[in-house]
């Protein structure tokens, strides 16, 4: 089965062009979404056990404990979980979705099978379905499915960060196997901004990073990297959709430390332009006919993305075919005189929620 854990849900995600096919994985699907068989020695496989070996004594071992090991070593993936994590201390997003190596060995097999008892219930799900195949019968599967259960309240779980101001965090990673010794540290600033249920802001800061960031010709391109301090942006640089409360982060890696006072003021003097000037309008059309081709160009992968592109919000009670209104929103963002102006004035200049996180290799 293929499925990916995002930060407050999992999706379950299969395809075919073979209606035959589609019945069959539907049905395999559902059966193992709501009705596994959750067998405790599937979860010393696949989840962490202890494995005694010859030399080196005992060892944690298990299929979803290695994948995550390998992905922490990552010192790119590293950082941008790490960030994360101070960014939204005290919510459920300060969590690693796909299991931090280091409390994997804390998860035990009841607490899984309530985990799943209680979240991967049909009160908490959402069917999505893209294709010309016909849609009553794949709902009578579904129906077929979850009968007999009984709805339920889902589980809530804190997503509403606690503005703290501004702080900076530093911590240590692993170094880079390529790249001047002197130039291991990674450098970011987040700042929290609007709340995903407005679908109009989410687009439009979605529009607004690309413009700030995207491209030689984008102003924080030519302040950070064309200046040469660091190799490329931080692997957290950008816009965050992802979370009830989105953020935006401009950030530099392959920098030498004593550069992060002069990356930080070329961020906030950048940010303080665009808040004044906006971005040249060439660009803006550019960026908006973009998205309005995105859209209407029907590629392999077309659905997946359109999935993708309506979870989030979806699962926070948005009504997915807002997030369809592409043409409406462009319209709307052309018509709206300033508005990259008002967003750099409301969520990054005056920003309550302001994080500077600094990785530095570990000696």
């Amino acid at each position: 089965m293929n499925a990916w854990t995002a930060h407050d849900y999992t999706q379950y995600p299969f395809s075919t062009q073979n209606g035959q096919d589609y019945e069959n994985l539907q049905n395999v699907y559902l059966d193992a979404v709501f009705r596994p068989l959750l067998r405790e020695v599937d979860f010393r496989q696949e989840g962490w056990r202890l494995e005694r070996e010859s030399e080196l004594g005992w060892q944690i071992k298990g299929v979803v404990y290695n994948e995550m090991k390998g992905a922490f070593s990552d010192a790119g993936a590293l950082f941008a979980t790490r960030a994360e994590r101070q960014m939204y201390t005290g919510t459920t997003y300060e969590h690693e979705s796909g299991g931090d190596p280091q409390v994997i060995p804390e998860l035990t097999y009841e607490a899984l099978v309530d985990f799943h008892r209680t979240r991967y219930h049909p009160s908490n799900a959402r069917a999505y379905s893209y294709g010309n195949l016909p849609l009553a019968p794949q709902l009578a599967r579904v129906d077929a499915a979850i009968e007999g259960y009984v709805r339920q309240k889902p589980v809530e779980v804190e997503m509403q960060v606690k503005p703290f101001g501004e702080k900076m965090v530093t911590e240590f990673g692993p170094a880079e196997s390529v790249g001047a010794a002197d130039k291991q540290t990674k450098f970011s600033v987040s700042y929290l901004a609007n709340d995903l249920r407005n679908v109009y802001e989410t687009f439009s800061m979605s529009v607004f990073s690309g413009l700030l960031l995207n491209g030689a010709s984008a102003p924080m391109h030519q302040a950070l990297i064309d200046a040469h301090i660091g190799t490329d942006y931080s692997p957290n640089t950008g816009y965050s959709p992802y979370t009830r409360q989105t953020s935006l982060t401009v950030g530099l890696q392959g920098m030498a430390d004593k550069d992060i006072p002069l990356v930080e003021q070329r961020i906030a003097e950048t940010l303080a332009r665009v808040g004044e000037s906006g971005f040249e309008q060439r660009r803006v059309d550019a960026a908006l006919a973009t998205v309005e081709l995105a859209y209407k160009h029907k590629t392999a992968d077309f659905g997946l993305n359109l999935m993708r592109s309506v979870s989030t919000g979806w699962f926070h009670g948005v009504n997915p075919v807002e997030y369809l209104r592409v043409s409406e929103n462009v319209e709307r963002l052309r018509a709206d005189t300033g508005v990259f102006s008002k967003l750099v004035d409301r969520y990054l200049a005056r920003s309550q929620h302001k994080l500077k996180f600094v990785m530095l290799a570990d000696p």
